[in-house]
């Protein structure tokens, strides 16, 4: 193997960010290999989606850096940092509720539709032949996740479970090398969370992605993350496979309380 496929995906060194007085990340650091599938997690307000609020650049750190593949992209803009490999999700589902799930997924696609503004307002030849590709390409895409049934449905009509899977196959769309998935089982019922977990471990089978989830469904992250990094008021208390985790007395009194790690 080579030193190139040996080296991190995502090395996060030092990230700290003060919001006034109050650490909301202090000294996080995390490393992630090519093809990972990471867990973070921690109590409400532990920092997790401020950590990937600096990553994708919403906040710039207090101090501390992130390099993906072997660069910094500290300062970089959002569409920058997508444009580079980085895809995510939020906590809060944000699709375009009046679009249909193709022209949801087909935003996603204008990164790379290949014409440009010029093209776009004369609507010359070159900008249809590309539209008509940016289309099938996103149709395609829709068929993989078994989405194409309901291409022409306003995203804000589906049942929350598809609301997740069109926001997940747009996160995709953008061609990316390390997805972020902030909460994805959030207000998911058992069936929903099943399917969730198989579809998260086919997309990065799929599409040879590296995953970091937050995700505050034990059942998922137990089940399907391969290493844990647990937080705590803006710091790494614990970081281990699922089983040191759920035995961890740190982990254990962060989520019931002092005491309840010596509980009986």
């Amino acid at each position: 193997m080579t030193d190139q496929a040996q080296s991190p995906i995502l090395e996060i060194t030092g990230l700290t960010k003060y919001f006034g007085g109050l650490a909301a990340v202090y000294d996080f650091n995390l490393t992630l290999k090519s093809g990972d599938l990471n867990g973070l997690i921690g109590p409400n307000g532990a920092g997790k989606t401020t950590v990937f609020n600096l990553i994708t650049g919403l906040y710039q750190p207090t101090s501390g850096d992130v390099f993906f593949k072997n660069g910094s992209i500290l300062g970089l803009a959002p569409f920058e940092i997508t444009q580079n490999g980085i895809g995510r999700t939020f906590q809060n589902i944000r699709l375009f509720p009046n679009l249909t799930v193709l022209d949801n997924v087909c935003v996603a696609y204008h990164s790379h539709a290949g014409y440009n503004l010029l093209d776009s307002i004369i609507r010359n030849k070159r900008y249809s032949s590309k539209e008509k590709e940016l289309v099938e390409r996103a149709q395609d895409f829709l068929a993989i996740f078994k989405l194409e049934n309901i291409q022409n449905e306003l995203a804000k009509n589906l049942p929350y479970g598809e609301q997740r899977r069109v926001e997940i196959a747009r996160a995709l769309a953008c061609d990316p090398q390390l997805l972020l998935l902030d909460e994805p089982a959030a207000g998911m019922n058992p069936r929903e969370i099943m399917d969730l977990m198989d579809l998260i471990h086919f997309i990065r089978e799929r599409f040879n992605l590296t995953i970091l989830l937050i995700e505050h469904q034990m059942r998922v992250v137990m089940g399907i993350c391969e290493w844990i990094t647990v937080m705590d008021f803006g710091q790494v208390i614990a970081r281990g496979i699922a089983k040191d985790i759920q035995n961890n007395p740190q982990v254990i009194e962060a989520y019931l309380g002092k005491g309840a790690s010596d509980a009986d």
